[in-house]
């Protein structure tokens, strides 16, 4: 055990004090406070473009109807579609094409390509009036309609043994989502890092002097958690760090700092049951990984070779990450939902998008269990590996040569 902890002090003295490591703590959170500050600017300058629309109506039905906005002009010509065309004083005035059928293609023309925003705009338009002259044409009385149209807004609540108790799906799911992409970055950047170390130390036989006084089990294990820990000082720091800047920039009554309180409130009472779970699998599911790449650092000789190994391990990962937004959180109940978020190679990030929706304890419970007892089992079989594959040198290994080294006898 002490050698472990010795091991553990080592890889994280030696990786905290390297200046790739304080550059990147110090840099990324000021990369994202000027990201969300150009986001922000970029989101609060709206497109101040002044258009002229030169409404060609064939079918007299949208005459003088259009409504002028601040930067939309309707101009009704009384000419042909040519000659609008021809007249057009400026690359951001436009020709609409109204046909005598207004159930053929509508038409609108402009010298340069047209923004969706404005398309939509006269899209919605036409549709409106198109409705309206429809409803009065069939007798119904559109004043009335508009007077009677309700506004029913829904407030979500959950039953629980304690009573009713309010819920926000979207806060909770913003923050379960956020938190399955951490985990997913973070088990490749720090997974990477402790193969990348099991293959310097090999090629540089530094290994060889190693092992004569560390068994391979202890070094491996004293590895993977010490490069955990720097990973979880780092995001300690960032999240620390990124707080700070945006408080010193726009202080507690800014746009950020508002809507952060705001998103926290809505999250309730289940803001620290999702952290305690992020934690959980963020822990886990790199131990889990680490080993596995570990493993496969002790197999090869340089990164180059790690391919044919690193995808198996890592597509069930990927697949599951896809899952996350188009299935996994439409249907969380679903069986595949659920096996997903109990193997240990896609828990981590399908029961993430799993918790705002509350799933039985009881699969939570496997579901953990089964992330302690794959992270042991992985590091036994990956240590079996690792005891022979690190003193192997000039020799591609196979799946074939990785069983021969798992049975070999100590």
């Amino acid at each position: 055990m002490n050698k472990i902890l010795l091991i553990i002090q080592r890889e994280y003295i030696t990786r905290v004090r390297k200046r790739a490591f304080i550059i990147m703590t110090l840099t990324v959170p000021a990369l994202f406070a000027l990201m969300f500050a150009v986001i922000a600017l970029v989101a609060n300058q709206k497109d101040e473009t002044k258009h002229v629309v030169y409404v060609i109506d064939n079918s007299g039905a949208f005459e003088r109807r259009f409504r002028n906005s601040q930067f939309i002009k309707y101009v009704y010509p009384h000419k042909s579609v040519s000659d609008a065309k021809k007249d057009l004083k400026s690359d951001d005035d436009l020709v609409l094409n109204i046909p005598a059928n207004t159930k053929d293609t509508v038409e609108l023309s402009s010298k340069k390509k047209t923004t969706l925003s404005l398309a939509d705009n006269i899209q919605g338009q036409m549709n409106d009036i198109a409705t309206g002259a429809g409803m009065v044409k069939a007798g119904i009385d559109t004043a009335s309609l508009h007077k009677i149209k309700s506004n029913v807004i829904i407030k979500s609540t959950e039953i629980t043994s304690t009573g009713e108790q309010g819920t926000n799906i979207g806060a909770t799911y913003a923050l379960s989502f956020a938190g399955a992409i951490l985990i997913y970055m973070s088990l490749f950047i720090y997974g990477a890092q402790v193969m990348r170390g099991v293959i310097e130390e090999k090629t540089n036989r530094i290994i060889e002097v190693i092992v004569s006084s560390v068994k391979p089990f202890q070094l491996m294990m004293g590895k993977i958690i010490g490069v955990g820990l720097v990973g979880l000082t780092q995001f300690v720091l960032w999240i620390s760090l990124s707080a700070g800047i945006s408080y010193i920039i726009g202080g507690n009554t800014s746009p950020a700092n508002t809507a952060l309180h705001s998103f926290l409130h809505n999250l309730g009472s289940n803001a620290g049951y999702e952290l305690f779970c992020f934690l959980f699998y963020w822990i886990t599911g790199f131990l889990f990984y680490s080993a596995l790449f570990a493993a496969v650092g002790s197999a090869v000789d340089s990164e180059t070779e790690t391919q044919q190994f690193m995808f198996p391990i890592t597509l069930p990962l990927l697949f599951t990450y896809i899952l996350s937004v188009s299935y996994l959180f439409t249907v969380p109940d679903s069986p595949l939902s659920v096996w997903l978020s109990i193997i240990p190679l896609s828990a981590p990030v399908a029961m993430m998008m799993r918790i705002p929706y509350n799933p039985p304890l009881w699969q939570l419970g496997i579901s953990m269990a089964l992330m302690i007892v794959g992270f042991i089992f992985t590091t036994y079989i990956a240590a079996r590996i690792y005891r022979v594959g690190i003193l192997m040198y000039g020799k591609k290994a196979s799946y074939k040569e990785l069983a021969k080294w798992f049975f070999y006898k100590e």
